[in-house]
């Protein structure tokens, strides 16, 4: 057995010999290919390389800047209560020559009453069966009318002009 296989190798030897030639000859040929690739296209790669370290450094950043900030610190709040003395009027009287002097609708006066009352857009919303954006189309309306920036704003302006009570 072991004299067959010497045969079949002697047999073959020039097949062997021009095979193994062939296949160094191929990766000869193959690692110049890709040599010229390389030395005629250095620029386009160190770019692709410089794109790629970019990329990962920007995935890596943005990574790290979105991460929530771990409490590492304590914020202790301080509550100061303060005691105002308003003086009411038992009986309040809307005057009505201010309403139709600012143009006020009903239902602004309605939304204007429960700011008043420190309800928020969704429970006036809830309040008076409307969507949201209404009472918020509503308010706007009221801060051009009355001239102001804010809700609380707005409540004071309206109390002092005896809108509400």
């Amino acid at each position: 057995m072991e004299n067959n296989n010497k045969n079949l190798l002697l047999r073959n030897k020039a097949t062997i010999i021009y095979s193994i030639s062939l296949a160094f000859l191929l990766f000869l040929l193959k690692w110049l290919e890709l040599r010229f690739i390389i030395f005629d296209h250095s620029f386009e790669i160190y770019i692709g390389f410089i794109a790629v370290i970019f990329t990962g450094l920007g995935i890596w950043l943005a990574l790290k800047l979105s991460k929530p900030k771990p409490d590492s610190y304590r914020v202790e709040t301080v509550v100061v209560e303060k005691e105002v003395y308003v003086s009411r009027n038992e009986k309040f009287v809307l005057d009505t020559s201010l309403v139709a002097q600012f143009e006020l609708s009903k239902r602004e006066l309605e939304i204007l009453n429960l700011l008043a009352q420190g309800h928020s857009n969704q429970e006036i919303a809830a309040k008076l069966f409307v969507s949201l954006s209404t009472v918020k189309t509503h308010i706007q309306n009221l801060f051009e009318k009355l001239a102001v920036k804010r809700r609380l704003q707005a409540v004071e302006k309206a109390r002092r002009l005896s809108l509400i009570p």
